[in-house]
């Protein structure tokens, strides 16, 4: 599939910084062991696809999932080939006594990349997978780091969202809150960043949902005023390779806006995907519309599509990766901006939420606005949009 079709580009977004350090990269990825978590992801197999073709020294990918881990190394092995190095996968949760005991049976890596994450914003529907992303977007990050700096790991890259850039939904503001925590980290340990645009197909995502719906042949729903910019899976891989061995420390990496990146909705990609797929999309008025002609339509080359005006909590009317008050370089790179926060945490707040989350997950009992309100005592500025209405409650 030609993805930079369907998201309106002819242009790969970083090609010029990745051919300009791309000896750098192979200097360090091939005299370096790496460990990377989260890596059946689309962005963690981006990831370690980048590193595996720069043939590191030791290249150690663990997951949650067998699933896609098994398609990982059936992926790099019709692609790539094989390497002298050493490269294993491991089918582990980064939060389980499977995993402390991997980590005691290794030498040090010299590079930990963590791509795990709960990304999506229809994560908040729920008090307990609420909790679920905390766990996995907080806890599990500063567990992490803490085998960095045992190893003396020479960088620790985690992903982080543009969703955090003035967030208005728990999403964002989970990795925000993690940003601040990371900051704490950054006095002992060399940590970078990287916030991204929405990665187009990654899995779960809607794009990823039109492939799943035109297998199926089920119709397409998409809202047509909701704007965003998009990178591929590649591109991704390369945004997080770049940060993770060339950033400075607390370096957080952001793509840089150009004429080779711009806004465009999910309706739009939607119809560009169609008739790459060589189907005109019919715009129905209503869901039931769409699902009863489903059948008809199809058959005369003719795909049903619903597109409506967005109302689900948690959706941003526009899109950022910085704000005001954070110090930005756009000067180092041709196509990535750097933000370089100084390390600003109050330690007294940041504890404070982090026992108040420990007591509530022992209690084994929790609501929705305990959460919430953890979050406003650490970001009282956070403009959570909430409308009652859930994307789960759509087709």
């Amino acid at each position: 599939m030609n993805y930079l079709k369907i998201i309106g580009r002819c242009e790969e977004l970083f090609d010029s910084d990745i051919r300009a350090y791309n000896k750098e990269l192979v200097d360090i990825v091939s005299d370096s062991r790496f460990l990377v978590i989260g890596g059946a992801g689309s962005i963690g197999q981006a990831v370690s696809k980048e590193i595996f073709k720069r043939k590191p020294k030791a290249l150690h990918v663990v997951d949650i999932s067998e699933n896609n881990m098994v398609e990982l190394v059936r992926d790099i092995r019709s692609t790539l080939g094989y390497i002298k190095g050493d490269f294993k996968t491991f089918a582990i949760d980064c939060g389980s006594v499977e995993f402390r005991a991997l980590i005691e049976s290794q030498k040090p890596y010299d590079y930990i990349f963590n791509l795990s994450a709960l990304k999506h914003v229809r994560s908040e529907k729920d008090p307990f997978t609420l909790m679920r992303m905390i766990e996995v977007n907080i806890v599990n990050t500063l567990k992490t780091i803490k085998i960095a700096k045992n190893f003396e790991t020479k960088n620790y890259f985690c992903v982080s969202t543009d969703k955090a850039a003035n967030p208005v939904n728990m999403m964002g503001a989970s990795k925000r809150i993690m940003e601040m925590f990371v900051m704490r980290e950054s006095l002992t340990q060399n940590i970078s960043m990287a916030r991204f645009a929405n990665v187009a197909f990654s899995d779960g995502s809607l794009l990823h949902g039109f492939n799943q719906r035109f297998a199926k042949r089920q119709p397409m729903s998409a809202p047509n005023d909701v704007r965003r910019y998009f990178v591929t899976p590649q591109e991704s891989g390369e945004l997080c390779l770049l940060s993770g061995l060339l950033a400075k420390n607390r370096d957080i990496f952001f793509p840089k806006l150009s004429e080779k990146l711009h806004l465009v909705t999910f309706s739009e990609i939607a119809i560009r995907f169609l008739r790459e797929n060589g189907y005109e999309p019919y715009k129905c008025k209503s869901e039931d519309e769409a699902r009863n002609r489903a059948e008809e339509l199809i058959a005369n080359k003719q795909w049903p599509c619903y597109f409506f005006k967005s109302d689900t909590t948690g959706e941003k009317d526009f899109e950022e990766f910085f704000t005001d008050n954070e110090d930005i370089d756009i000067g180092r790179f041709d196509t990535i901006g750097v933000i370089q926060n100084q390390p600003d945490f109050d330690e007294d707040k940041l504890d404070e939420f982090m026992n108040e989350i420990g007591i509530l997950r022992r209690r084994e009992s929790w609501t929705k606005d305990d959460i919430i309100k953890l979050y406003f005592k650490l970001l009282p500025e956070f403009a959570h949009k909430e409308t009652g209405k859930y994307l789960d409650q759509r087709m």
